[in-house]
């Protein structure tokens, strides 16, 4: 028997990221064609999004057009590959003193390239404890009105408390529309540790009619991920979270968390969602 959407949970892949280096992991896909391959076996195994970051050829993050422009080509000229695609708004610019010409960039693939989703980071942070992760009120807007421009579903990110009160306020002076998609990152340093405890302040905040998914970083990434099967929420696997699938032992490739991830949804009693039904549970429009 076929189950209903309430019985479905949405499996996001995040396959490379902007920090992970094959340093990390030999396994990491950087070059578009790596990444969109990625991207295929893992709407395979069971992943309905597809959240895409590009690199340099040498490895390093990017934010360059023609580097999403060819990843998100190769990705959709995949046969029957109707995966959901969510292209970072963050790209490289992890840094400090960023301009309108910056948001420009950081705004362009998503305009042009018409994505279902795209990550909408609701806040500044100290990334790390190393550099800042500008995300300067000015872009946030100028980013809001994209998305309902162009009919794109913003994904809020959330790494701290205070990002989810920034996210209200950008609802009540329309932003951002409601209803909202929530991305709760666990375990960045610098934002929200990966704790239970923590993952259950973070939902308790949430705009009510609100969907929502967690992930959690490194050594977080298991405990969260079944803490918000409980919880009822989606879920977020990828090597930009973790690049190892057991403690020491590196993932041999995306496919692997997406795998284990709808393993255990099965166990629980739910489903990993299908793109169509990814679209349906989010409100998401197909664009191409």
């Amino acid at each position: 028997m076929e189950q209903n959407l309430s019985q479905k949970r949405i499996i996001t892949v995040a396959v490379t990221g902007a920090w992970p280096t094959r340093k990390d992991n030999p396994n990491l896909p950087v070059t578009p064609q790596e990444i969109a391959d990625d991207v295929y076996e893992c709407w395979k195994a069971g992943a309905a999004i597809a959240h895409i970051h590009v690199r340099n050829d040498d490895g390093t993050p990017s934010t360059a057009f023609e580097r999403y422009q060819e990843t998100i080509a190769r990705i959709r000229e995949k046969k029957d590959c109707d995966i959901c695609l969510n292209i970072t708004s963050s790209g490289g610019t992890l840094g400090s003193g960023t301009t309108a010409e910056d948001d420009e960039e950081r705004i362009r693939p998503v305009r042009e390239l018409l994505p279902e989703l795209c990550s909408f980071d609701c806040g500044t942070m100290n990334w790390q404890y190393r550099t800042i992760f500008e995300n300067h009120p000015r872009f946030l807007e100028s980013l809001g009105r994209t998305t309902q421009a162009y009919n794109i579903k913003p994904e809020i990110e959330i790494f701290d408390a205070g990002m989810i009160y920034t996210a209200q306020h950008y609802i009540k002076t329309g932003v951002l529309a409601p209803p909202c998609h929530f991305q709760l990152i666990l375990g960045a340093a610098g934002g929200v540790k990966a704790t239970v405890e923590d993952l259950l302040y973070l939902k308790s905040r949430l705009p009510a009619g609100s969907t929502w998914a967690a992930a959690g970083i490194g050594h977080g990434h298991m405990p969260i991920l079944l803490a918000t099967i409980a919880l009822g929420g989606h879920l977020r696997v990828g090597m930009e979270d973790n690049v190892f699938y057991h403690k020491g032992v590196p993932a041999r490739s995306n496919t692997q968390f997406v795998a284990r991830a709808r393993r255990l949804l099965e166990e629980a009693g739910y489903a990993a969602a299908t793109p169509e039904e990814a679209r349906q549970i989010l409100g998401l429009t197909r664009k191409v």
